[in-house]
């Protein structure tokens, strides 16, 4: 409900909590920032881990895919399980428990002696973020009042950001100076740092009255969630999502899933109250994200291979490329909530849904000489739309729900954004895939019978098959750099499209700007007046709790 103007609102976190939550957020983004920083540095490896040993790992295109996988399938299965947890016995503990795996898992799979080995650790850190990204923002929800939650929020979704672009960054540096084991041991260290002003900083916090267990809903939806993104990744992996492999997981998980939420319905003790989903305003924000990171992944899968193996430029040079999306989140992510106040959040969420579309579908005008800073501002405009995105869908989700499910909330928000990105990843790779083999068959005449099909698969395969050949593979060169610019032509269009369509979502289903704007608190004191972040600003009234 909003607040009368000059109305003091109860002050609902501890003063002694409320002294430090600065420096609690800080922790909470250092905690992430691993997380989602580890989830992007892999990409920069793979060639390096290909390598055979003492090099790399020797591994198979297979078992590189599943380093990267294994990680997805346990994270995307277990964060709303790891959310509700968190709300049961407490965020703090499940904060703890997550980092702690995540480091175990960083620590061993850096000393990996087989892909094997690599491949199951990898799957260890996923289970640890698992337990720490839903775990972050829901003790963001609880150190900070209502009228401060935009603007923490803000910040928080800067940090993914930021992550996401230094990922590549920081492989890029390791690997020029050390082995390809660094990229995970250089987790050590940062995860001893983050548990110390955890346990220092961070209070605890939980649902007062959790209800009684829901074991079924929580079983029903780690069998949906994994089934169905094992399927989702299956069907990136064949570039075909007729196959039977992988419609029987995809398929099965949408059962599972809809079993669950019948259960949750009809349940006295739900692990998440589905009836949130009938407001307008809170599915709105959860469809925005799950397409804003469709999108924003599928780019990022093939801008990779257009700045290194088209422009020919290393892993750091092409992490230092995308920086300007960094530097326009970080930017602009904790002012979002100004714009919002002034504007309404369906005017600013849909200006940003724009924005990203422009920013994707500017792909399509890339060739193989498009100036760099051409580039750089791409990329600027994609992090300026995804900064007027994120944070105003996240505090839609949040706010909707009770402070004492914020565990719920964040699971529900972490869940959406990772399914929608291993969907982005695959359906947008499979599109890339089959738009460069059907343009670069027709130019495979030259190469021996067996190899054909290997050299059809992607570009880097065609340009190692292109080496090979000598002086004889110049040409093929030269055609697999105009297929992979069509593909990637024909991809950028179809994930500008997507970006589209979460702008329309918005637009239609997000509440406009509040008929009666507040003044804030000039200084920031507790006086509980909800000023430029009031409710209505994010959620419609009737959503507000």
């Amino acid at each position: 409900m909003s607040i009368p103007s000059g109305a003091p609102a109860v002050p609902q976190v501890p003063e002694a909590v409320h002294r430090r939550r600065w420096a609690i957020l800080v922790v909470l983004m250092f905690s992430l920032l691993i997380v989602v920083l580890d989830n992007s540095i892999l990409n920069v490896a793979v060639k390096t881990i290909a390598s055979p040993a003492p090099t790399g790992l020797g591994a198979t295109q297979s078992e590189l895919e599943w380093s990267i996988n294994s990680y997805t399938l346990v994270f995307a299965g277990l964060l709303f399980t790891a959310g509700l947890l968190g709300d049961r016995i407490g965020r703090k503990k499940v904060l703890l428990l997550g980092i702690v795996l995540f480091g175990i898992g960083s620590a061993f799979a850096a000393m990996s002696g087989s892909p094997g080995e690599l491949i199951a650790w990898r799957a260890v850190m996923g289970f640890g973020a698992a337990f720490v990204m839903p775990a972050t923002l829901a003790v963001l929800m609880n150190v900070f009042e209502r009228d401060e939650q935009p603007k923490a929020i803000g910040i928080w979704a800067g940090s993914v950001g930021l992550g996401i672009a230094i990922g590549p960054i920081t492989g890029g540096l390791l690997l020029e100076h050390f082995w390809w084991g660094s990229i995970f041991l250089v987790n050590v260290p940062v995860v001893v740092i983050a548990l110390i002003a955890m346990l220092v900083l961070v209070p605890d916090s939980r649902d007062p009255k959790p209800g009684r267990l829901d074991p079924i809903g929580v079983v029903l939806s780690v069998i949906g969630l994994v089934l169905l993104v094992y399927g989702i990744i299956r069907g990136g992996e064949l570039a075909d999502f007729t196959d039977v492999s992988v419609l029987a997981p995809v398929i099965g998980g949408l059962v599972v899933l809809v079993v669950f939420v019948l259960h949750e319905k009809r349940s006295s003790s739900p692990a998440i109250d589905v009836t949130y989903f009938r407001k307008p305003a809170f599915s709105a924000a959860v469809a925005a994200i799950a397409l804003v990171f469709f999108a924003l992944m599928g780019v990022t899968f093939f801008s990779a291979f257009y700045m290194q193996s088209v422009r020919g430029w290393s892993a750091l040079q092409s992490g230092l490329l995308i920086l300007p999306l960094a530097i326009a989140q970080l930017v602009f992510a904790p002012r979002a909530r100004l714009v919002v106040a002034r504007f309404g959040v369906r005017a600013v969420c849909t200006a940003g849904m724009l924005m990203v579309a422009v920013g994707l579908a500017a792909f399509a005008l890339f060739d193989a000489d498009t100036p760099v800073w051409l580039m750089c501002l791409v990329f600027f405009v994609q992090g300026t739309g995804m900064a007027h995105v994120m944070p105003p869908v996240t505090v839609a989700v949040m706010q909707a729900l009770p402070r004492e499910k914020a565990g719920s909330g964040s699971a529900v928000n972490n869940t959406f954004r990772q399914v929608g990105g291993a969907l982005g990843i695959a359906v947008l790779g499979s599109v890339l895939s089959a738009v460069y083999r059907g343009d670069i068959e027709g130019h495979l005449g030259a190469v021996p019978a067996a190899a054909r099909d290997v050299a059809a698969e992607s570009i880097e395969a065609t340009l190692g098959v292109a080496e090979k050949m000598g002086p004889a593979g110049t040409p093929l060169v030269a055609a697999a750099y105009d297929a992979f610019l069509n593909a990637m032509h024909v991809t950028a269009i179809s994930s500008a499209f997507v970006a589209l369509l979460g702008a329309i979502v918005v637009a239609l289903f997000l509440p406009g700007r509040p008929p009666a704007q507040q003044t804030a608190s000039p200084d920031g004191t507790r006086d509980g007046t909800q000023g430029d972040t009031q409710d209505e600003s994010t959620v419609p009234a009737s959503a507000a709790q």
